[in-house]
């Protein structure tokens, strides 16, 4: 089904599509790192009223030094050494490693959630500030030009895309990728050669005398955080490349990007009077007679890196709609090719939010105080996931306190300087955040409010009376198979629901009832299935195994199991009508779904409440019961039932003489 179990197979191929894939996000922040630095350090060398050129060595060197050393403790060591060891059957991101987890402790869903939230606020503005900063290259050559036009164009058609498949052009996005690094280490080189001791910057020195001697140093950390955004993308990542192909490209990635962030500070330190506001160093490293050229590259470079994102946001979406972390969504495959979702609601909220998050910011000056804040919060969910991996892989404990106390404290001081960006454009992505968060907190805490209120009964009591009723002629047949899905895990129990609906709601005979139970496993791409003989010939119940990332068409994964029982002769699905059976033609199926309302009288606190109008508000905008379940409408039967049953128990009343 799918390449996972190679997940460690080195090719040449592999380290191609890994730089197409995977680096996208993290191989564009040379467009506008740098700049939001400077840009940060120009404030506040104004607010403090210093006069002159605010730019120094121990500016440049300082900051260079943070963004190579954030590279290697971050990037480097967190995710490319230690987090991609965390892989679900060769799945990474943030879902799969909560799955890996989730049964050391309830409340690690918390941070799974805000780390999910917080990723797909990030997938609105990673297209907009990568192609906004790609297209305001073209100011050198065109002072003029209007860039909003051209920016909502191309995010507008890379959206509409979508919906056909990116196979043939996923193929494309090796080759650009390389093209992309190779001009990035090119360019940062002419810059050096001038300059050799901007190699300076590698001495960590330079990056703790900033932070402990510069005022601002918190401000221009949140500024240095965003040349690490997409290491949480490349963790995702990992089930479409390959651990050992990711390590291996990350060494050139790796290297490029440090030649062209020291080939940008070279550039600044020789015009130290720049304004940041105006010129973007990353073009100036460029001949003029390039320019158009880089300008076409970064353009190309920056779609790939959102192609990347929102391909990331399906995967994260299918991944919490079968863990129940979201509602069920329309889930569409265009291709063949492994891992090519298309979730139709996502992709035109990504797009919606884009288009909206460009018209407020304009500038990819102003998207930068939005871009950060966010995924910051994923970072540091993601450290504590990677820290109860590491314990139930039984680390020494040492090891785990050391990884805790060094990523808690580095994404701390992170967060510390991307609280600065709020009232600069942070509050955005943390309001998107915010918005999709309270959605897979109700979704999760809906099914829990719903399952204390699922009233389980002994199944045995009723295998005489679910006999009789089937063999009982004087009932009319209501269909021949007739099937339900149950949650009860045991096969000992069943819903009181369940069997409300066959003996008392409105008896309904039929030669065979089914249970149906599907349960999400914990691995990726589980497909196992167990058949139970409770009443030979009368009720038989399948439980199915599927794993996180794998569709739950039950339909056919039903039909499948009747066809082999019925080729190992197990069971018989030959119509009983008498006229039927002589021509040997197979019995109806009938599935019966039953839909929870709320009572009105339902005894909940207001918190449960007001959880249980915002569920029922998301399950009208949601796929129905029948259709997410793969189910044609035109066999399926849905009975309403109230979520709490209103007893007379409590009711005093007084009969009057007549």
């Amino acid at each position: 089904m799918s390449n996972h179990k190679n997940v460690n197979a080195l090719t040449a191929g592999g380290v191609l599509v890994s730089l197409g894939i995977v680096f996208g996000d993290i191989g564009t922040s040379p467009l506008y790192t740098l700049k939001a630095i400077f840009k940060t350090a120009k404030e506040i060398a104004e607010k403090g009223g210093g006069g002159g050129s605010y730019i120094n060595p121990d500016l440049v060197l300082g900051a260079l030094s943070c963004v190579i050393w954030t590279l290697t403790l971050q990037t480097t060591i967190k995710y490319v050494m230690i987090t991609l060891r965390a892989d679900n059957k060769g799945e990474g991101g943030i879902f799969s490693l909560y799955s890996l987890v989730r049964k050391k402790a309830k409340w690690l869903v918390i941070p799974a959630i805000i780390g999910g939230a917080a990723l797909l606020a990030d997938g609105m503005i990673t297209p907009s500030i990568t192609v906004t900063s790609a297209i305001e290259g073209l100011k050198l050559k065109f002072p003029t030009v209007q860039v909003l036009p051209i920016v909502l164009t191309i995010i507008a058609l890379l959206f509409i895309i979508q919906q056909f498949g990116t196979n043939l052009v996923g193929k494309l996005f090796g080759p650009i990728m390389f093209l992309w690094f190779a001009a990035l280490g090119v360019s940062g080189l002419g810059q050096i050669i001038h300059d050799p001791s901007i190699f300076r910057a590698l001495n960590p020195y330079y990056a703790i005398h900033l932070l402990v001697t510069n005022p601002g140093a918190l401000a221009i950390l949140g500024g240095v955080f965003l040349c690490t955004t997409g290491a949480e993308a490349l963790y995702s990542d990992l089930g479409h490349c390959g651990r050992q192909n990711i390590r291996i490209s990350w060494i050139f990635v790796k290297l490029m990007l440090i030649f062209n962030y020291l080939g940008q500070g070279a550039w600044v330190l020789k015009n130290p009077n720049y304004d940041p506001h105006l010129v973007n160093p990353f073009f100036e490293l460029v001949p003029p007679g390039m320019v158009l050229y880089m300008v076409g590259l970064a353009t190309a470079a920056a779609v790939i890196a959102s192609q990347a994102m929102i391909s990331g946001s399906f995967t994260l979406i299918s991944e919490a709609v079968r863990l129940n972390l979201w509602p069920k969504v329309r889930i569409n495959y265009p291709s063949v090719q492994k891992g090519q979702l298309y979730v139709p609601s996502i992709n035109w909220l990504l797009c919606i939010g884009c288009i909206i998050i460009v018209l407020i910011f304009k500038k990819s000056d102003n998207m930068e105080g939005a871009y950060g804040l966010a995924i910051n919060l994923t970072f540091l969910m993601t450290t504590v996931l990677v820290a109860v991996y590491m314990l139930r892989k039984k680390f020494p404990k040492y090891l785990i306190i050391i990884f805790v106390v060094i990523y808690g404290a580095i994404e701390l001081a992170f967060l510390a300087g991307n609280l600065f960006k709020f009232i600069h454009g942070g509050w955005v992505t943390l309001l998107i955040g915010c918005g999709l968060l309270s959605v897979m907190w109700t979704w999760y805490n809906s099914r829990k409010i719903k399952n204390r209120f699922v009233k389980y009964v002994e199944i045995e009591d009723y295998y005489p009376v679910l006999s009789e009723l089937s063999n009982d002629e004087a009932v009319p047949k209501y269909c021949s198979q007739l099937v339900y899905l149950t949650s009860a895990n045991f096969k000992t129990e069943i819903e009181s629901k369940i069997i409300y609906s066959i003996i008392q709601k409105e008896p309904k005979r039929a030669d065979v009832y089914w249970l149906v139970h599907v349960d999400v496993m914990d691995e990726p791409y589980t497909l196992d299935y167990k058949v139970e003989f409770l009443i030979p010939g009368k009720l038989i119940r399948v439980d199915f195994r599927l794993g996180f990332r794998v569709e739950q068409r039950v339909n056919l994964l039903y039909r499948k199991v009747v066809e082999e029982l019925v080729k190992n002769g197990e069971i018989d699905i030959t119509s009983q009508y008498p006229s039927l059976n002589r021509h040997k033609i197979a019995g109806d199926f009938r599935f019966v779904l039953l839909e929870k309302h709320l009572s009105k009288f339902a005894k909940l606190s207001f918190y449960e409440r007001t959880v249980m109008d915002y569920y029922f508000i998301l399950k009208k905008m949601s796929l129905s019961e029948e259709r997410s379940f793969g189910l044609d409408s035109s066999y399926v039967d849905v009975e309403k039932v109230p979520l709490i049953f209103v007893t007379p128990d409590d009711i005093e009343l007084n009969r009057l003489p007549v």
